[in-house]
């Protein structure tokens, strides 16, 4: 499409503030509209949320303001919750409505949890001629794109690892540290089966189902292999305080097997404690290819060298892919966005 593209932005957290900042600062897009979920910002400037010029368009509670501006693209930007499903509903008024859906809450790929949950999302976007995409950096950027760029080098391909290592010390929301990560609970109520390793489970298989079937790979069943370290000492950090004993890492792990082995790892550490011997100087990620050749290739996030920036490398990781997507996303045909991938490795044509 042609001219500026109308952008609602859809909750101001740390990543919301950061896209609408980067909507703001782009002469192709239009902000109309902006969604709220605390009292106290509603009515309040969006340039003042975002603490750029006054920009006329005024925070809401009320999704019918939001459809009433007839954005292009809403910019959903809401925290992760427990269970996955909670933004579903929102989801389906947008897309229904025909409106184009970015979203940074998860649905990187629904077709991982079966047909039935796929055809939900398809089903709205075909009634409203609309297109849903999820994205971030990881699921997003780190599985689906970068480590299947490389596998297109691979002559052959025996496995896969993918190791996050974030250090949440900085986590500014007590309720996503303590809640949503599970930081400073009891470590006995985070089991296999609990709440937060199913919301994960949903999360993550999305990247795996993807790279897998993006590689031709069909796996037999996606085995758990979870960890959670006690805090050693008490710790203080920006979400508050984090008592010795308590869960003060979390190591969510889970292999795709394959004839009875590992084919894809994929481990997502989070720690409050980045000095522990088993994290200390691990890169924030590590992508391993097992196969000829063997390659490994690190991610770093360097933090911005400005003092005045409030605003962190994971912010700005996790929004960019989403502010890059907009104009691909608005002209892609209505249904589930999936990002192209060129030449990754693949099983059935290498045997």
């Amino acid at each position: 499409m042609s001219g500026r593209i109308r952008v609602a932005q859809w909750a101001t957290g740390a990543v919301g503030k950061t896209i609408l900042r980067g909507v703001l600062d782009r002469d192709d897009l239009e902000l109309v509209g902006l969604l709220v979920y605390g009292d106290r910002k509603v009515g309040r400037d969006a340039g003042d949320i975002a603490r750029r010029d006054p920009t006329g368009v005024l925070a809401t509670r009320d999704v019918d303001e939001i459809l009433a501006a007839q954005p292009d693209v809403v910019m959903h930007a809401p925290r992760l919750q427990v269970p996955y499903e909670t933004h579903d509903d929102d989801l389906l008024r947008l897309l229904g409505a025909g409106v184009n859906v970015i979203t940074t809450a998860g649905q990187h790929f629904p077709r991982a949890h079966g047909s039935e949950r796929e055809q939900m999302f398809t089903e709205a976007c075909e009634k409203g001629g609309s297109t849903l995409f999820g994205v971030g950096v990881s699921p997003g950027v780190i599985g689906e794109r970068l480590t299947l760029a490389l596998t297109g080098a691979s002559v052959t391909l025996d496995r896969i690892t993918i190791d996050e290592v974030l250090d949440a010390r900085a986590m500014p929301d007590p309720d996503f540290a303590f809640t949503v990560m599970g930081m400073g609970s009891d470590p006995a109520t985070l089991d296999g089966s609990g709440p937060l390793p199913s919301l994960y489970a949903s999360l993550y298989l999305e990247t795996i189902a993807f790279m897998c079937e993006r590689m031709g790979v069909t796996y037999d069943e996606v085995v758990s292999d979870h960890r959670v370290v006690p805090a050693s000492r008490d710790l203080e950090v920006a979400a508050g305080h984090i008592a010795a004993g308590t869960v003060g890492s979390t190591e969510w792990r889970w292999h795709a097997m394959r004839d009875g082995k590992p084919f894809l790892t994929l481990a997502i550490i989070w720690t409050m404690e980045p000095d522990r011997e088993e994290y200390a100087g691990r890169d924030h990620w590590e992508i391993h290819l097992y196969g000829k050749p063997e390659v490994v290739m690190t991610v770093n996030l360097v933090e911005p060298d400005d003092p005045t920036s409030r605003t962190t490398a994971g912010q700005f990781v996790t929004a960019g892919p989403a502010l890059r997507a907009i104009r691909p996303v608005v002209e892609a045909p209505p249904g589930i966005f999936e990002p192209p991938v060129f030449a990754p490795f693949h099983l059935s044509r290498e045997s």
